[in-house]
C-alpha cells in the first residue's frame, strides 16, 4: 500500500512557495538566507521522507537543527584549526603593529 501523506520534497516545494510572500518581503540581503534554508532542508530531504511524519513542518524544522549544528561544528573546526596555527591573541607582534605597539618610540 502507498504512503497517505505528500512526500517530504513535495511539502517543501509547497511550503516555499507558501512563504513566497514572506521572502519577496525581506529585505534583498535576507532572500539568499531565506533560500538558504530550505537547500539545508533538502539536504535532509531522504531522513525526513523516511520518518514520514503526520505534520513534515516537524521534520522541516528538524532538518533545520540538523544543518545547522553541522554548520556550528564546521566552524568549531576551523576555529579550532586557526587556534593552532598559534594565532596571536596575547598582544604580541604582528606585521600591522606601530611603533608603540612594538615597544618603539614615536615621533
Amino acid at each position: 500500500m502507498g504512503r497517505t501523506n505528500p512526500t517530504y520534497r513535495n511539502f517543501l516545494e509547497s511550503y516555499e512557495s507558501e512563504w513566497a510572500p514572506f521572502r519577496r518581503a525581506l529585505r534583498r540581503q535576507y532572500r539568499s538566507d531565506f533560500d538558504r534554508l530550505f537547500e539545508r532542508a533538502a539536504e535532509h530531504a531522504g531522513a525526513a521522507g523516511m520518518q514520514n511524519p503526520p505534520d513534515p513542518t516537524e521534520a522541516l524544522l528538524l532538518s533545520l537543527s540538523v544543518a545547522h549544528e553541522a554548520e556550528l561544528r564546521r566552524l568549531r573546526d576551523r576555529v579550532e584549526a586557526l587556534e593552532a596555527e598559534g594565532t596571536p591573541e596575547d598582544g604580541g607582534t604582528s606585521e600591522g603593529a606601530g611603533p608603540s605597539e612594538r615597544g618603539e618610540d614615536g615621533p
